[in-house]
């Protein structure tokens, strides 16, 4: 895979010294930014939903691989953001093999169409993880260019699924989400369990979200499912005053682990594997869901101006320490 170092990336371009004063002028800049953001994505209208576990192997990843493949085979657009450096990644799940990503596109390296990947279903699928690390980093004209080329991406489409990577417990995309739909996949071992509390609690009480999707995977049936939820709604609601909302559940199903080693969906490669019924049903779940869009601005707008106002906070923070 052809990815560069990221230690040569400019500093903030408009970065201040320190001080209220550059402060007020970054707030000013990226004010501006917002709005010019909203012009860009006047016309979208595309659904956000972001699927993140506590942490690799828990099951994240396929369960973006397999909602792509359900909303596309049902005849929707759907773009996969892909937050995931490792080889554990959507695009590599599905043998695409990316050479470059977002942040080529940025730099002016490489176009949006040599970059975007189109699975055997249509779904195309953008790696942004390079992008969404070095977001501090980059140069006013850089925080430009990457907005302008998601909003290009994102045109015409009617679903955005982000499959977000945790690192330390931590998400860029994730931390982005806001009200949209932010689903947690967690299964039901013991670390599993724990690992995704703890990231429940790291997001509450450091983005002050309150409000999670949860998928139960690798489970049984759904009384397991039931019981593991409950008892993890329980302690989030009493601990950290977080709602948890069940979504659905995905059953231990060799077919799916067969499917993976084809590099392919498993509701493509068995579409009447129970899983396969599992998926389905989620991706229907959250189709029903209440969206949080309003008439001014859709799911994706609000993603990407929280995006502008987290490259503000983390440019500010990296200039003052």
């Amino acid at each position: 895979m052809r990815y560069e170092n990221l230690t040569g990336l400019p500093s903030p371009q408009s970065s201040p010294a320190g001080g209220r004063g550059g402060e007020r002028e970054v707030q000013s800049l990226f004010a501006d930014q917002a709005e010019g953001l909203r012009r860009l994505l006047a016309r979208s209208a595309a659904r956000v939903v972001t699927v993140v576990g506590a942490r690799s192997g828990l099951g994240a990843t396929s369960v973006a691989v397999n909602l792509a493949a359900v909303w596309a085979r049902s005849g929707k657009e759907v773009l996969v953001l892909d937050e995931h450096l490792t080889q554990n990644n959507v695009a590599n799940t599905l043998a695409l093999k990316p050479r470059y990503d977002l942040l080529n596109v940025i730099r002016g390296d490489k176009s949006l169409r040599e970059v975007i990947l189109r699975g055997s279903d249509g779904v195309q699928i953008l790696p942004v993880a390079r992008a969404m690390q070095a977001l501090p980093k980059l140069g006013e004209a850089e925080r430009e260019k990457l907005l302008d080329v998601l909003a290009q991406a994102s045109r015409g489409m009617d679903m955005v699924l982000v499959d977000a990577a945790a690192r330390e417990g931590h998400s860029v995309c994730a931390s982005l989400s806001g009200d949209e739909p932010l689903m947690l996949v967690l299964n039901g071992t013991a670390s599993g369990i724990t690992e995704s509390y703890a990231m429940l609690k790291q997001m509450a009480l450091q983005n002050g979200r309150l409000a999670f999707d949860i998928v139960v995977n690798k489970v049984q049936n759904e009384a397991e499912a039931r019981a593991i939820f409950d008892n993890m709604a329980q302690l989030a609601r009493r601990n950290l005053q977080v709602r948890l909302e069940y979504m659905g559940y995905i059953p231990t199903d060799e077919k799916l682990k067969r499917a993976t080693q084809l590099c392919r969906p498993v509701v493509e490669a068995f579409p009447g594997a129970q899983c396969s019924s599992a998926f389905a049903e989620l991706a229907r779940t959250l189709e029903g869901a209440g969206s949080m869009m309003d008439e001014e601005l859709s799911g994706l707008q609000r993603v990407m101006q929280r995006m502008v106002r987290q490259a503000r906070t983390m440019s500010v923070v990296s200039a003052i320490t």
